[in-house]
């Protein structure tokens, strides 16, 4: 059995300020000429299908686009809901998409009820564990309390439970969307540690040939039979040195595994920055970032005059601006609180500046504002206490 392994689509979502709607087109109809060219037998997609509950509408018409490639294509299809998508909505139709060789499995209580497909070897049986918010799973499952661990832990007690009953030889897939120890995140992820202690074990997992994971946007291997495909986009600036892929997974006549990791098309190469302004600018190295996506990171100590729109003459895709002023050690741990005791509002106004400018006070003209203005205000203040 030939598997096509990904998640983690996040139709709708954007990079900061660029849509990625077109990539992510891109990447369906990757998907299917991969899935058709590598005569993959099923497409097993691990959740996060939408990025929000209620998805735009735009995003709506593309995984209906999907839905209608692969299915036009021939190729079978499981799908879970992740943390980021609604269940209900996402499931809505499923019975009749069924029948398209499309399988959306969104309801907690159909964790032991798989989809079963055969090659030449017999049967596999692929269980979709949907997303499964504890407090709201327990006691569908029947976990002893709500914590991650306890309700992936009943659901998987579930699926070995029917595929004990099944005929020996019969082969199975577990998808599922979880955060399991060992793994590495990134910035992208939205947090699921509500309900409980947010990663499981990998020994949840024990009793089935494949665990193929979504959740996390980084591909990773965390044993033969256990692995996240990532996203197939980035999502973030943390991912920029992530290598955006799917797993090809073949399971054998005996459950044993083989991968391979095949690259997905790349928008744009990602970019992180960091240094002076003007360093930045005059850099003839940088010249290979002028068609990426680039997060910078200034570290002047005084904040530069238009800085966004001065790098975009040299970098157009900059989307990112962080200021991170370089300070000596002494300075970082020196408390802002301490240097204050004793001074006036002046004093406290001017020193402000300097510590957000990295030592850096106001010139004379910025000295004579700041005056200006609080002496402004102790006249208001004056003016309203003979007013009451």
């Amino acid at each position: 059995m030939r598997m096509l392994h990904t998640s983690d689509w996040h139709l709708g979502r954007s990079f900061h300020r660029a849509s990625m709607l077109g990539a992510q087109a891109g990447f369906i109809s990757h998907l299917v000429e991969t899935a058709r060219e590598r005569e993959a037998d099923v497409v097993v997609v691990a959740g996060d299908v939408y990025d929000r509950a209620v998805p735009p509408l735009a995003a709506v018409e593309l995984f209906d686009s999907a839905l209608h490639q692969l299915a036009e294509a021939g190729i079978p299809t499981v799908m879970i809901s992740g943390n980021h998508d609604s269940a209900r909505r996402l499931g809505v139709g499923a019975g009749l998409i069924d029948r398209a060789g499309i399988h959306l499995r969104t309801s907690p209580a159909a964790c032991g009820e798989p989809v079963v497909m055969a090659d030449r070897h017999g049967d596999v049986a692929f269980y979709g564990l949907p997303y499964l918010e504890p407090a709201l799973v327990k006691d569908v499952l029947g976990a002893e309390r709500a914590g991650h661990e306890a309700v992936l832990r009943a659901a998987m007690d579930q699926v070995r439970a029917d595929l004990a009953g099944r005929a020996p030889g019969t082969r199975s897939v577990v998808l599922a969307h979880a955060f399991v120890t060992g793994a590495a995140v990134s910035d992208s992820e939205r947090d699921i540690t509500v309900g409980g202690v947010a990663a499981v074990p990998l020994e949840v997992f024990d009793g089935v040939d494949y665990a193929a994971l979504g959740h996390l946007h980084g591909c990773q291997t965390l044993t033969p039979r256990i692995r996240y495909a990532g996203s197939p986009l980035p999502y973030s600036f943390s991912e920029a040195d992530h290598r955006k892929s799917m797993w090809l997974v073949d399971l054998d006549a005996e459950g044993e595994v083989s991968a391979e990791r095949l690259d997905c098309p790349v928008p744009r190469p990602l970019a992180r920055l960091r240094g002076a302004l003007e360093e930045l600018l005059a850099d003839e190295s940088l010249a290979r970032h002028a068609e990426s996506w680039v997060e910078v990171t200034l570290t002047d100590a005084m904040r530069p005059a238009d800085p966004m729109a001065r790098l975009q003459e040299r970098f157009p895709h900059t989307l990112s601006l962080v200021f991170a002023p370089d300070r000596s050690e002494e300075e970082a741990l020196d408390s802002y609180a301490r240097r204050l005791s004793g001074r006036d509002d002046r004093q406290i106004a001017e020193d402000f500046v300097g510590h957000v400018r990295g030592g850096v006070g106001p010139d004379t003209a910025e000295r004579a504002l700041l005056h200006e203005a609080l002496d402004a205000v102790r006249t208001a203040d004056h003016l309203g206490e003979v007013h009451r």
